[in-house]
């Protein structure tokens, strides 16, 4: 039983595979065969140095975007039995810390992940507690089920953008997160969305998946783009899915009247820009964030189980877990979309 460690940061090398072993399972731990595991931006921001959703402590087996087959199963397990398929919800949560008390348990104080700061999916094996085993049909791919965990944290950020029927949608930045959001505008009733994207590879996979126009923001003034498209030159939902401060900048000054700006992905930690106060002010707009998936990973799962997305396109490149570092940078880079780890 095979897993790459992330040993950390600042050493050489960075990942390390080991033989894993497993102590027999508690009551309501279930060991899952993994077979297929996305990278993603956290699993970077950690690469570099920075901080995951919970606190990383190496040597520890990152990847939280995964899915496999349940192979045992502990004495009290009733909710996933063995042969089932599963896709794993990673984000775990105290339950007694005031945000989790307030109905805000993605503020957990005490959140822990596996793949972040307890093993996760970059290894042959993995032991999950059972309340984190989600079943999926089982003709559903595995790399198509490995993306449960991404598009249930859009789920969460399209319920806090707030999306109209009828209302014009932009969405800034074409890699994994920015296609799930392109396809579930579409299912929230977006009368137009437009994607923003300067890679070209990118702005075609999103019309083929469903955007109704794209931007190059390079080359192309995305306001006047706007008014070409839509006859206004600002949307009234702009959800930001790059992580870079030139793209929130993008997002706020092409958001319409009243618009609601979802920043969604994650930034670096020190991160900042400066703020249009007046625009903000004399167009009434709403900027607000999105934090993984509260209570959204069944959701997901229900989605992918009805194949009323695509997610196949998304995924462009896979790796062995020998080649776990290639697959990161492979992931950084402009030439892939989705990179997907397969452990066996």
């Amino acid at each position: 039983m095979k897993g790459t460690f992330f040993l950390g940061a600042k050493v050489t090398p960075k990942f390390e595979v080991r033989e894993m072993k497993f102590a027999p399972l508690e009551p309501h731990q279930v060991l899952v065969e993994n077979r297929a595991c996305g990278i993603c931006g956290t699993d970077v921001h950690i690469y570099h140095g920075e901080e995951g959703s919970a606190e990383v402590n190496p040597p520890v087996v990152l990847g939280h975007e995964y899915s496999g087959v349940v192979v045992d199963i502990g004495p009290e397990v009733n909710g996933v039995k063995v042969g089932d398929h599963v896709t794993i919800d990673p984000n775990m949560y105290c339950g007694h810390c005031m945000p989790c008390r307030m109905g805000k348990k993605q503020n957990c104080e005490n959140l822990f992940a596996l793949g972040v700061n307890v093993n996760g999916g970059f290894a042959e094996y993995s032991v999950c507690p059972d309340t984190q085993c989600f079943k999926v049909s089982d003709d559903l791919d595995f790399d198509v089920a490995a993306m449960a965990e991404p598009l249930a944290c859009a789920i969460h950020g399209i319920d806090q953008a707030g999306i109209v029927p009828g209302q014009v949608v932009l969405i800034v930045g074409g890699g994994a997160i920015g296609l799930l959001m392109v396809q579930l505008a579409k299912l929230s009733g977006a009368a137009t969305v437009i994607l923003s994207e300067p890679v070209e590879m990118r702005r075609k996979i999103g019309l083929d998946v469903g955007a109704d126009a794209v931007i190059d923001p390079i080359q192309e003034d995305i306001s006047e783009r706007l008014k070409e498209i839509c006859g206004r030159t600002g949307a009234d939902v702009v959800i930001e899915c790059v992580g870079k401060e030139f793209a929130v900048e993008q997002a706020i000054k092409a958001a319409g009247f009243g618009a609601n700006i979802m920043l969604f992905s994650v930034p670096s930690v020190h991160a900042t820009i400066q703020l249009p106060l007046f625009d903000i002010y004399k167009k009434e707009l709403h900027i607000m964030g999105s934090m993984i998936n509260p209570n959204t990973h069944q959701r997901a799962v229900n989605l992918l189980n009805s194949g009323r997305l695509r997610i196949k396109d998304l995924i462009t490149h896979v790796y062995d877990l020998e080649h776990l570092e290639e697959a990161i940078h492979m992931q950084m880079s402009s030439e892939s979309i989705k990179v997907v780890v397969h452990p066996h």
